[in-house]
């Protein structure tokens, strides 16, 4: 896996970057990965005394896990060191230096013994005779599995592919066992570290598959610490003029007389010492990624901007008081505030984000955080040690408050289910880089209660396929947090999106859809079905009427063209010009009695009556904006009443996806109720929506409650309502 790797004291623009050496109180970086010491190799042992070259693996092991068992560690050593004897490193270095540095780094870490374990024989089955079997035998199947999940696929059988379908099948090791990725971003790091002889032109390629794939992995598992020297090593070697230049900012900014970070950390500590709140209050350098990204957000850097602040806590009650009390006694920035304890990152981490403005206008970043979230933090799942074993009563209580290990985390199901479907190598190496870039999550939440775990940016297509995998297929549309959306819509965190399904199985995506696909499973799965059906997918399942919903600009359902004698295409013509007979009684003699067409008043409705020429008696409903502005004109109203007889007309809107034989089950469903159909009008198409108005004649008033539940009952309608009442006059 790594038997071209370097010589970390080689000279080489990799070599790891400077630690400016600055006088800061009380400064404690993040894990430090870079000390690794060159072990003595295997001299002669006792079969019951631990190797002296593996002290410092056991100690770092010990610091974390004081009641390990360490035999499995010491029979992995002896078969690593024997299996891999003889064989060197490009530098020179017995190659057995490899596994032991990539042992320490999650070591520190605080990874558990069967980790530790399988990363001594991470090589092994790759680059020497030992087999999986082997391994299996003598350290069980947990190891075995990690081992297998590492070792690389052979060029011998894949050829150019090899390395694609090496890191597919890597993370899909991962999706059963997050420990397996552990080993791998551990055993990139080293890689990294000692990169220095290789060709310039290797270098850059790896350096590009790190900066790719193995970054965005190391940041989805939380491991920052593993991540934040990865970025540094990658920033070095494909950009090594930017990387000189920050190294430059960051010794001249250390050679300073004054450090306002020391000295707003000074002032924080007074502050917490006299609100009695106990903590640590920490300054933490920022790596040189980071210092790069911040000079080119702000330009000229100032003392502040070189590191942060992390001040650590027992509680999490203590985390808020903490902040309670910086925005109490100092100048907050309150733009610069995040809870990430309320709301944790997809990655599990948690901490509160603030920032204070000194007199000299320098503002200094705070993180806030108990011991627990630092180390969840810096470590990420290689925290949570064996996260498929069943906690102690000790690890219950010291993890109580804290955010349980989702051993299969939304993005990676996400991806586990995409690259079963990608249809070659290529295809899948270059939909996981697209995936990986995708690097904020957020979550939406289904009626059910359920969540879907969703990349930044994804729309109701993205949902859709989602949760129902290629059954999206037949989905029409959705709301979103109850309101009707388009399938385009872009979600937010914290949404609640409802997808609403056809029933018929003739129903079929669009090729619109791939413009609004934003994941991986989603392009793929529409893809796919295009394809294989490619005279039907332009035309975006168009029912056989080929009509849209046109929406307003406050949704309602817009006027009604029946009643304006503005059809602009009648689909269905009944029989038309038959007497309204519902009985009204005027409080006018001699008058005659006519229903306005503008709001197609029926029994029980509320109404009122105004004269117009000829001696009628129009009769509206009285929330009509026409009956507004009749009154505003100084038209007197006449007392009109409801009779016995309750035959009437009314006009009513459907709003509905857009489906095959849709426009033959609304009918249906409406002759079924007794409605008779006078008039319908189908509207233009857009955005996969269609509006129907129809004009029907009931026999009695009141079945109008079940025609209209009737009507929502068909597939793909989402609404029925009455004709709005319009300006029109009667």
């Amino acid at each position: 896996m790594s038997a071209e790797a370097t010589n970390s004291a080689t000279p080489g623009p990799v070599a790891g970057p400077v630690t400016p050496a600055v006088s800061r109180r009380k400064a404690r970086a993040r894990i430090d990965l870079r000390r690794l010491g060159r072990a003595a190799l295997l001299g002669p042992a006792s079969r019951d005394r631990l190797p002296d070259a593996i002290g410092h693996v056991v100690d770092a092991h010990r610091a974390h896990h004081p009641d390990a068992d360490l035999e499995p560690l010491r029979r992995a050593y002896v078969l690593a060191e024997s299996s891999h004897r003889g064989q060197m490193r490009k530098s020179g270095e017995p190659y057995i230096t490899h596994p032991l540095a990539v042992t320490l780094i999650l070591a520190e870490l605080g990874a558990e013994t069967t980790t530790l374990t399988a990363s001594l024989l991470h090589d092994t089955v790759e680059d020497t005779d030992v087999t999986l079997d082997q391994v299996g035998e003598q350290f069980g199947a947990e190891v075995r599995f990690l081992v297998d999940g590492v070792t690389k696929l052979e060029k011998v059988d894949y050829g150019a592919a090899a390395e694609p379908e090496t890191f597919r099948k890597m993370l899909v090791a991962t999706g059963n066992d997050v420990r397996v990725m552990s080993i791998k971003l551990a055993d990139r790091l080293h890689n990294m570290r000692t990169l220095g002889v290789m060709r310039p032109e290797k270098q850059a390629r790896i350096a590009k598959v790190t900066r790719d794939v193995l970054i965005p992995l190391a940041e989805r598992l939380g491991v920052q610490a593993l991540k934040t020297e990865l970025e540094d090593l990658v920033f070095a070697i494909l950009h090594p003029e930017e990387y000189e230049h920050t190294r430059e900012l960051i010794v001249d900014n250390a050679s300073r007389a004054d450090d306002p970070l020391a000295e707003t950390a000074d002032a924080v500590r007074k502050v917490l010492r006299e609100a009695d709140i106990q903590a640590e209050v920490l300054i933490r350098p920022r790596h040189f990624v980071s210092v790069h990204r911040v000079s080119r957000k702000r330009g000229r850097l100032r003392g502040a901007d070189f590191g942060r602040l992390l001040v650590l806590v027992n509680e999490d009650a203590d985390c808020y008081g903490v902040l309670g009390e910086l925005h109490t006694c100092m100048t907050p920035v309150v733009s610069e505030f995040k809870d990430f304890i309320a709301v944790p990152k997809f990655n599990l981490y948690q901490s509160l984000h603030t920032a204070v403005a000194r007199e000299d206008g320098q503002v200094t970043e705070v993180l806030i955080r108990t011991h627990q979230m630092h180390k969840v933090a810096e470590a990420g799942v290689v925290a949570l040690g064996n996260p498929y074993a069943p906690p102690s009563e000790e690890q219950a209580a010291a993890s109580d408050g804290e955010r349980a290990d989702p051993t299969r985390p939304g993005w990676l199901s996400r991806l586990l289910d995409w690259q079963e479907a990608a249809p070659d190598p290529d295809t899948f190496w270059s939909t996981l880089r697209e995936d990986l870039a995708q690097d904020r999550e957020i979550t939406v939440f289904r009626p059910d209660g359920g969540t879907l775990g969703l990349p930044e940016g994804a729309t109701c297509v993205d949902a859709a396929y989602a949760q129902y995998g290629e059954d999206a297929h037949a989905c029409i549309g959705a709301r979103v947090n109850g309101r009707l959306a388009t399938l385009s819509t872009v979600l937010r965190d914290g949404d609640t999106v409802q997808l609403l399904m056809g029933q018929d199985p003739a129903s079929e995506p669009s090729r619109e859809w791939l413009e609004h696909a934003h994941t991986p499973a989603a392009r793929i799965a529409i893809q796919r079905w295009l394809a294989a059906h490619p005279s039907q997918g332009d035309a975006p399942g168009a029912a056989e009427t080929g009509v849209l919903f046109r929406p307003t600009v406050d949704g309602s359902a817009g006027q009604d063209p029946v009643a304006e004698g503005q059809a602009s295409r009648p689909a269905v013509e009944g029989p038309a010009g038959r007497p309204v007979t519902a009985d009204v009684l005027v409080d006018q003699q001699g008058a005659t009695v006519r229903l306005a067409g503008c709001c197609t008043p029926v029994p029980p409705d509320e109404v009122t009556g105004f004269s117009v020429r000829g001696g009628v008696v129009t009769v509206h409903r009285v929330e009509c904006a026409a009956v507004a502005r009749m009154k505003s004109a100084g038209r007197a109203e006449v007392g009109v009443r409801w009779g016995d007889t309750t035959e009437c007309r009314v006009t009513l809107v459907a709003e509905s996806f857009v489906r095959p034989h849709l426009l033959a089950d609304l009918t249906e469903a409406m002759a079924l109720e007794g409605a008779e159909i006078v008039s319908a009008t189908v509207e233009p198409p857009t955005q996969q929506r269609v509006r129907h108005t129809y004009t029907v004649q009931l026999p009695d008033a009141a079945l109008l409650p079940g025609l209209m539940r009737a009507m929502r009952n068909v597939a793909g309608v989402y609404d029925v309502s009455r004709a709005q009442p319009q300006m029109q006059g009667a």
